[in-house]
């Protein structure tokens, strides 16, 4: 198997070091690793000046799907990783994953588990955390359960489903999980081989507000799949949550908005 490895990243030059680095010492090397600077005004591309083994493409800013849709399009193998700049693996995790592939040469897609810590501390993972394996496109509607640095899946995949959507702000790993677990197994390696930092500054998800409003546009996509009736039930819940804390906070554009929504769901 033939890897490439795409670390999209923004400002992170005082994580970026650490999170390469587990890349360069993993058990078994991958074979390409593209750095795709999405406009960062840090000293991110001098620090990488100095580190060997990597492709550095710099790019205006927009966006974390756009940058990961152009290591996509450049990647020059099939097999296909993503790593965040500010995650880390575990030294096996590549050989783990090309183990688990080669006795399972039919499954394209796996994921593996994650050590999650947020400022300096493990977070216990609860009973509904609990990664999903197989066909489980439904497992996935409430809240998706892959972790995007712990992906390894083949590039006929996004030939046949489509790249990133880059209208998402955020939640454009939900989306883009929604539509390859529509058609494609998933594989699962139950073993933390990842490290996912959280906590600190810059994080889409501690400063984007109202993510449910993004995670409806990626459903209403399955509005008529075989899982119409699950996917309009959750549209519904989380129409709900948002039009109650418009209430609250008298936001009249967006409590009319979700109201408008569920009529035209339910027609």
């Amino acid at each position: 198997m033939k890897i490439s490895v795409i670390i999209p990243t923004y400002n992170r030059a005082n994580f970026l070091i650490e999170t390469i680095d587990s890349v360069l010492n993993q058990t078994v090397k991958v074979d390409e690793i593209l750095v795709i600077d999405d406009g960062s005004t840090d000293n991110t591309k001098d620090l990488l000046k100095e580190i060997k083994g990597i492709n550095y493409i710099y790019q205006e800013n927009k966006g974390v799907s756009s940058a990961r849709n152009k290591g996509v399009a450049i990647a020059k193998n099939r097999w296909i990783c993503f790593l965040d700049s500010d995650d880390i693996w575990e030294d096996t995790k590549i050989e783990k994953q090309i183990k688990f592939h080669n006795l399972n040469p039919d499954i394209l897609f796996s994921h593996t588990g994650e050590h999650w810590l947020f400022n300096g501390k493990t977070i216990k993972q609860k009973k509904h955390q609990i990664k999903p394996y197989g066909f489980c496109f439904k497992e996935n509607i409430p809240l998706t359960l892959i972790g995007t640095s712990t992906a390894l899946l083949h590039k006929s995949i996004f030939e046949d489903i489509g790249l990133y959507d880059e209208n998402l702000e955020v939640c454009e790993d939900y989306d883009l999980w929604l539509r390859v677990l529509y058609k494609y197994e998933l594989g699962y390696i139950d073993e933390k081989l990842i490290k996912k930092i959280a906590g600190h500054q810059g994080q889409l998800s501690f400063t984007t507000a109202l993510m449910d409003r993004y995670r409806i546009t990626a459903l209403l996509k399955h509005i008529n799949s075989d899982f119409k009736e699950e996917v309009i039930k959750e549209i519904i819940k989380k129409s709900d949550i948002l039009i109650n804390g418009a209430i609250k906070h008298n936001n009249k554009e967006i409590e009319e908005f979700y109201k408008k929504l569920l009529k035209e769901v339910f027609i």
